[in-house]
């Protein structure tokens, strides 16, 4: 029992993100945070109420099981005792007899089996003895588990007004072990989640050693598969309870404890449920001068409609269930046995204290609500809508909220709905642009293909150029490797560099320190790194003289050259032509000059030139066309 693990959590494989949990939280226990897929439980801050429990459908907030414990302590050597409330009658209508289920009790192993309606007259009677003896200070029951919890953590100032008195569940544990012995294990059965950790709290754990809700036990009947027509009946071991039997009803314990309910001379003010204990809880702490009255408080609508239990509804029916059950048992009851149990047990101590744990928040500053407000678009303080959709009392609590780091803007349907219109039109718009931008990108992806084409074709008739020219033409890279050469560079090369082309088509990837002597490739060498050209130059290379012309491309990344072989015939009548033109060019002024001195004779003279060129033009045709 001193494993203490969280009364609730989530379930993160069921959770839906539905928000309903934070919704019915009283305390705002439950967090919300961006980096946090889910809501989760912060268990320092929880009162164990179970409002979670029931609203969430998709049944991801899960309570601590105490199956597993109970059934080792069933199995061990220990005697054991069930110590059961009497909201059996609103929770198990659908067996015939109490009889029957007190049965069904021991078929599942324990030894023992005593109803609480006894436990519930002890600290009723010390209630009415603890009115009677207020003198003026008014107290606030201590039954209801969430009730202490409530105070402890939210309301520390109200500890001193907290009845120092056990709950009937530790009463008659108290009476069990006097009973038979402090090693017996008591194990409470009842309709309350947060028993469990009042079993936990109240000596170490020792007094009851398990706590079993009605959802469990039912589970168990199942396992084991226990059924109404298989046992015998059986009653409850004594010593029998009166009037606690009404306990599961709001008022039942006063109805015990002999206390008037009547309006103009009770003393008690009885409050059930969320609203009215959160009601009552703020006007007893402002206003307990002026209304001058004990507080009788539990945090559910009385114990007949628990967290704990298959279902929560049919109030009324319920109530009648929980009057018949009663009227039942008194009518059977031995009055005179009775008092002398109430005399005998009533000497027991059934004292308690209790600790503040306070856990509130304070408030953020203004400026931070502010924002948040802003955020959820209610910034004009004079419009709050206030629609309670979020589960908060307004939108300024929810702001507080969300300002303390309990809670997103997300939760705020409104603020949903207004981000998903402009999510739509956002998303409208990026769509339209999408469109847009897919057409011109489908426009781009033709023009780049067009110029891919164009430039492929323009490639390709280069290609085809630079191969048709007589003259050699290589390309080569800034380590002097052939990017490109053409069929006339080949053969100015050589038989090896054709052997070399039929393998590697253009020699591409060559080396040209490999294929042409220090002299040559010295020159791309140096227009590569100068970025300057070398024009015309005459290079003896074996039994040719090489005509180059290296210029640059690409800054000290590419350069290409044009390399003719002046003995070859194609080139030979071409380079004449082109040298005499250049003398003649050269030697034009001078010519002119002396035209003046000698007349007609400098005229002749340039005549017979250009006749000389003429005639060589003419003879160079004649050999390269076939036809003639």
């Amino acid at each position: 029992m001193n494993d203490r693990k969280p009364i609730f959590y989530i379930n993160d494989q069921k959770c839906r993100n539905s928000y309903s949990c934070v919704r019915v939280c009283p305390v705002n226990a439950i967090e919300v945070r961006a980096q946090k897929k889910h809501p989760t439980i912060v268990n320092e801050r929880c009162i164990g109420c179970g409002l979670c429990f029931i609203a969430c459908s998709p049944r991801a907030i899960e309570f601590r099981d105490s199956k597993e414990e109970v059934k080792k302590l069933l199995a061990s050597e220990r005697k054991t005792a069930a110590l059961v409330a009497p909201s059996i009658a609103s929770e198990f209508d659908d067996i015939t007899d109490y009889r029957k289920f007190v049965s069904m009790l021991r078929a599942l192993g324990f030894d023992y089996v005593h109803e609480d309606s006894f436990g519930v007259d002890l600290i009723a009677s010390k209630y009415a003895d603890l009115f009677e003896q207020a003198e003026g200070k008014y107290y606030i029951t201590t039954n209801c588990p969430v009730i202490v919890k409530l105070i402890e953590k939210y309301h520390p100032e109200l500890l001193t007004n907290l009845a120092p008195l056990v709950s009937p569940m530790m009463a008659t544990a108290l009476v069990v072990k006097e009973l038979y012995g402090e090693d017996v294990a008591t194990i409470f059965i009842g309709p309350c989640i947060d028993n469990k950790d009042e079993a936990v709290d109240h000596k170490d754990g020792k007094l009851v050693d398990g706590v079993l809700t009605f959802i469990e036990l039912r589970q168990l009947f199942d396992e084991f598969d226990i059924q109404e027509r298989t046992v015998r009946m059986s009653d409850f071991d004594p010593p029998y309870g009166h009037w606690g039997a009404l306990y599961p009803l709001p008022a039942g314990i006063l109805q015990a404890a002999g206390i008037k309910r009547d309006i103009a001379v009770s003393g008690v003010i009885t409050a059930a449920g969320r609203e009215d204990v959160f009601e009552g809880l703020n006007d007893f702490e402002k206003y307990i001068d002026t209304i001058r009255h004990h507080f009788n408080l539990f945090f559910c609508h009385g114990c007949l409609l628990g967290p704990g239990m298959e279902t929560h509804n049919e109030r009324f029916k319920r109530r009648a269930l929980v009057r018949l059950y009663a009227e039942k048992r008194v009518g059977k009851l031995d009055k005179n046995q009775w008092e002398k149990d109430m005399k005998r047990w009533s000497k027991l101590d059934f004292s308690r204290d209790f600790h503040p744990n306070d856990q509130r928040i304070p408030e953020p500053p203004e400026e931070a609500i502010a924002e948040v407000m802003k955020i959820i678009g209610r910034e004009d303080i004079n419009d709050t809508l206030d629609c309670g959709a979020c589960g908060y009392q307004s939108c300024r609590h929810f702001a507080s909220t969300v300002a303390k780091g309990l809670a997103v803007p997300e939760m705020c349907h409104t603020y949903n709905l207004r981000n998903k219109q402009e999510y739509i039109e956002t998303l409208r718009q990026t769509n339209r642009k999408l469109a847009e931008t897919k057409k011109a990108l489908k426009e781009s992806e033709e023009l780049a293909m067009r110029e891919k084409e164009m430039a492929q074709s323009a490639s390709d008739m280069m290609n085809n150029m630079l191969e048709k020219l007589p003259s050699g033409v290589v390309i080569v890279d800034n380590n002097l490797k052939v990017l490109h050469s053409n069929v006339s560079f080949i053969n100015i090369l050589g038989e090896d560099a054709k052997a070399v082309s039929e393998i590697i088509p253009g020699l591409v990837g060559a080396d040209l320190k490999t294929l042409l002597p220090f002299n040559v490739y010295n020159m791309f060498s140096y227009v590569l790194k100068e970025d300057e050209p070398v024009v015309s130059k005459d290079i003896h290379y074996e039994d040719s003289m090489l005509n180059v012309s290296i210029f640059p491309i690409k800054k000290n990344r590419m350069c290409g050259a044009i390399i003719r072989d002046l003995y070859s015939p194609e080139v030979q009548g071409e380079e004449v032509i082109n040298r005499v033109s250049d003398v003649i060019e050269k030697n034009l002024e001078m010519v002119q000059k002396i035209g003046f001195l000698l007349g007609e004779g400098a005229s002749e003279t340039e005549q017979m030139l250009n006749s000389i060129i003429e005639s060589y033009r003419k003879k160079s045709l004649v050999k390269k066309d076939p036809r003639q």
